[in-house]
C-alpha cells in the first residue's frame, strides 16, 4: 500500500466513524453474522436429524465409514425406492423462522453418473406441496459439494424441509452438511431508484418468485425501484391448472372441457404484496408448450392417455383462459393486471412451428402443435384472451431470440393486431455480453438495437419481458463489459420510449437468477448495485415519486430525452455515463445529491482504485480545496462537508 492508498485508508476510517456506513467501504471487516443451524461431519455417528422421505420408502440412513470425505465417517443412504427419497431435514425442528435468509450445502457421493440435488419442499397456505430445486452437482462415484443453496421461506409456508435426491436410487453419501442463517445485507437507500430514473419512459419492472420475496430485503429492493411485477413461475398453466378438482369434475359430469384453475398460496402471496402496494403486475402465461402437463391435452386428464381432437383443445383453451381471469378478477379485484402474455415461445428461430411433442419430453416439443399439426392454436388463444380479460389489460405474444425471430414474430402479430385480438409484443431479451469464454457478444448491441427499430416501427406496442445480460466469469474485466453492454441495451430502448411501455428485468439478484452462475443482473447477492445499474442510470435527469407527487432531480425541470443516435455511439441518452451535469459541489457520483456515497467514490478515486467510474463532472463538482487535481485534501473538505464542519 503506497502513502496515498494509506492516507486515504485513514481518511476512510474517519468516514466509518462519522457516517456509521462501515458495510460501504470495507465488506470483510462489516461482513454480517452468520449463526450455524446445523453443522456436521457425522463424526459422533448421529443422524437422527435426518428422515428418510415417502412413506413406502425402504431406505436406511446411518452413518458409514465408507471412504468418508473428511474425517472417519459420512451419511450413508441404501436402499433407496425412487430417486427423490433422500435424507430429510425439518426446518422447524431446527429452529429456522420464516422471512430469514438461509444457506445450505453438503458433499455427496453417488454412482454412475448421477445428478444430486439439494432440493426444498413445503405446504403452501391452501394445502398445496411444492418441491424447489436449489442446487445439484453431478458425482461419478466421487465425492462432489453441492454448490451453496441461499432460500428463504414464507410465514404461510408449512412442513418446509430441505433435502438431498438424485436421479436414481443408487447409494447416497453425503457429509460436510452445512445450514446456516445467511448474512441480512440492507439495501442501497442512497441511489436512485430504476423506477424513478425510467419513470418518464416506460414502466420498469422485474420478476420474482414467492420464495425470493419472502426475503425481507428482497421486498425493500423491489418498493424501491420496481413499479411492475411480473410473477416467475406462480402464473403459468402447470401452477394455475387443478388437476384433483379437475379430475373429480370430469368424472362427476363428464366434461372434459373444463379444466378447473386455482391460485396457490405462493401467487397469492405476491399478489397480497402487489395489492397492498399497489404494484401493477404482468401476468405471464395463458398458453405454452412448456410447464404445461400433458394430461391437460388427454381425453381422460391422464399423463399417459391419448391427445384430444381440436374441437375438443379449443374448447377447453377457452375454458382455461375464461377460468384464470374470472379467479383473478374474484379475488384480486383491486391489482391491476396491465399486461398478459397470451401465447409465449411459439416460434422456432427459423420462424416455424415447434415440433409436435410434449413439455415432459424436454427438447422443446409442443403438445399444442401435437393436437392442432401447426400454430393454428395462436389465433383462438387470443380471441378468448380478448374476450375474458379485463378492461384495459394489454394482450401480447412473447418470445425469446427475438433478435432472430423479427420477421415471423412481426407478421405473426400483425396479423392479429389487424384482427383486434393483439395489443403488441413481448421481447425477452435474455442476452449475453460474453459468448463462449469470448469477449464477444451476442447479440451485439448493434443487432438487439436493428431489430429494436424494426419491432418499433411495425406499430405494435412493444415491452421487454425478461431482461437479462451475462457474462462468462473467466472473461476479463466481465463486470465492465456486462456495464458497457447494458449501457448500449438501454439506450437502444429508451430511444423507443414512446413505442415501449414496459420495461421488466428477469429477476432482482443474481443469486436468485436462473442464470445466476453468469451474474446476469444489475444487482448482486449482497442486494448491491453493480456498475451495470450505474451504467444505465448515470446520464439522466430524473423525478422522484413520493406518494402521488413527482419531485424534480437535477438541475432542470425535464428529463433528458433519448437521441436518435444508435445504441452503440455511447451518446447522450438514458443508459449512457455521458451528459450528466449536476453543479453541486461534492456530488462525485452525480446522482443529485451529496451523501457517503461520493465520499466512498471520491476515496476510490485518490487510492487510485482503477474500477471506480467518474464522470468529467463529477471530477469537476469533486475539486474542493481549490487545487488543480482530486487529492486528499479534496476528501478532507468533503467529509468535513458531510458533518458540518467549517
Amino acid at each position: 500500500m503506497n502513502m496515498k492508498q494509506k492516507a486515504t485508508a485513514a481518511f476512510l476510517s474517519c468516514l466509518i466513524a462519522v457516517s456509521g456506513a462501515s458495510s460501504l467501504v470495507n465488506a470483510a471487516d462489516s461482513e454480517p453474522e452468520t449463526e450455524p443451524i446445523l453443522v456436521t461431519g457425522f463424526e459422533d455417528k448421529d443422524v437422527s436429524k435426518f428422515s428418510k422421505r415417502g412413506d413406502d420408502d425402504t431406505s436406511v440412513i446411518e452413518a458409514s465409514t465408507e471412504k468418508p470425505h473428511s474425517g472417519d465417517y459420512c451419511m450413508a443412504v441404501t436402499g433407496r425406492s425412487e430417486g427423490w427419497n433422500g435424507p430429510s431435514v425439518s426446518l422447524a425442528a431446527l429452529g429456522c423462522e420464516a422471512g430469514v435468509p438461509y444457506v445450505a450445502t453438503a458433499w455427496v457421493k453417488a454412482a454412475w453418473y448421477n445428478e444430486c440435488k439439494l432440493s426444498m419442499q413445503y405446504t403452501d397456505a391452501d394445502g398445496e406441496d411444492h418441491y424447489v430445486n436449489l442446487t445439484k452437482a453431478t458425482s461419478q462415484g466421487e465425492w462432489v459439494q453441492i454448490p451453496q443453496a441461499k432460500f428463504t421461506f414464507s410465514e404461510e409456508w408449512k412442513n418446509v424441509q430441505i433435502y438431498i435426491e438424485a436421479n436414481d436410487k443408487a447409494e447416497l453419501y453425503v457429509d460436510d452438511f452445512q445450514l446456516s442463517t445467511a448474512p441480512v445485507y440492507p439495501i442501497e437507500q442512497d441511489i436512485p431508484g430504476l423506477k424513478d430514473v425510467y419513470g418518464d419512459y416506460f414502466k420498469i419492472g422485474g420478476a420474482v418468485t414467492a420464495s425470493e420475496l419472502s426475503n425481507k430485503s428482497c421486498q425493500e429492493l423491489v418498493l424501491k425501484h420496481y413499479n411492475s411485477l411480473t410473477l416467475g413461475n406462480e402464473l403459468k398453466p402447470e401452477n394455475m391448472l387443478d388437476a384433483k378438482a379437475t379430475r373429480e369434475y370430469y368424472k362427476e359430469s363428464g366434461d372434459n372441457t373444463t379444466p378447473k384453475v386455482k391460485l396457490n398460496g405462493d401467487a397469492k402471496y405476491i399478489l397480497n404484496f402487489c395489492r397492498d402496494h399497489n404494484i401493477p403486475v404482468r401476468g405471464h402465461v395463458l398458453v405454452w408448450y412448456s410447464q404445461t402437463p400433458r394430461w391437460f391435452f388427454t381425453e381422460d386428464y391422464t399423463q399417459d392417455g391419448d391427445l384430444v381432437d381440436k374441437a375438443t383443445m379449443t374448447n377447453r383453451m377457452e375454458n382455461y383462459i375464461k377460468g384464470v381471469f374470472e379467479v383473478l378478477a374474484e379475488q384480486y379485484p383491486d391489482v391491476d393486471f396491465y399486461a398478459w402474455d397470451v401465447v409465449n415461445e411459439a416460434l422456432e428461430d427459423g420462424g416455424q412451428p415447434r415440433a409436435k411433442g410434449s413439455y415432459e419430453e424436454g427438447n422443446g416439443s409442443s403438445a399444442w402443435v401435437a393436437i392442432y399439426g401447426d400454430n393454428s392454436f395462436i389465433e383462438p388463444a387470443f380471441k378468448f384472451a380478448r374476450q375474458y380479460a379485463p378492461e384495459g389489460c394489454k394482450l401480447y405474444y412473447n418470445d425469446y431470440n427475438e433478435y432472430m425471430k423479427v420477421d415471423a414474430m412481426l407478421k405473426l402479430a400483425l396479423d392479429l393486431k389487424e384482427k383486434g385480438y393483439l395489443d403488441g409484443l413481448g421481447l425477452q431479451s435474455h442476452l449475453n455480453v460474453t459468448n463462449n469464454a469470448t469477449s464477444e457478444a451476442f447479440p451485439t448491441v448493434g443487432m438487439y438495437a436493428n431489430a429494436l427499430d424494426q419491432f418499433c416501427k411495425s406499430g405494435l406496442d412493444i415491452q421487454i419481458t425478461e431482461l437479462d445480460a451475462t457474462y462468462d466469469h473467466t472473461v476479463k474485466d466481465g463486470e465492465k463489459l456486462q456495464a458497457d453492454y447494458y449501457d448500449g441495451i438501454m439506450a437502444a430502448i429508451a430511444k423507443h420510449k414512446d413505442q415501449i411501455s414496459a420495461c421488466v428485468f428477469w429477476g432482482t439478484t443474481d443469486d436468485q437468477s436462473w442464470r445466476g452462475d453468469r451474474t446476469p443482473l444489475l444487482f448482486d447477492g449482497k442486494f448491491k448495485a453493480k456498475p451495470a445499474y450505474y451504467s444505465i442510470t448515470d446520464g439522466i435527469e430524473y423525478t422522484v415519486t413520493t406518494g402521488t407527487t413527482r419531485q424534480e432531480i437535477g438541475q432542470t425541470t425535464s428529463k433528458t430525452t433519448a437521441t436518435e443516435t444508435t445504441a452503440s455511439t455511447g451518446a447522450s441518452t438514458p443508459g449512457s455515463s455521458a451528459g450528466k451535469g449536476y453543479d453541486i459541489a461534492g456530488d462525485v457520483n452525480q446522482d443529485g445529491n451529496v451523501t457517503v456515497s461520493d465520499a466512498i467514490l471520491l476515496a476510490r478515486i485518490v487510492a487510485e482504485d482503477t474500477s471506480a467510474s467518474v464522470t468529467d463532472k463529477g471530477r469537476e463538482m469533486a475539486e474542493l480545496d481549490g487545487e488543480t487535481g482530486l487529492t486528499v485534501d479534496d476528501l478532507t473538505a468533503l467529509l468535513k462537508q458531510l458533518v458540518g464542519i467549517k
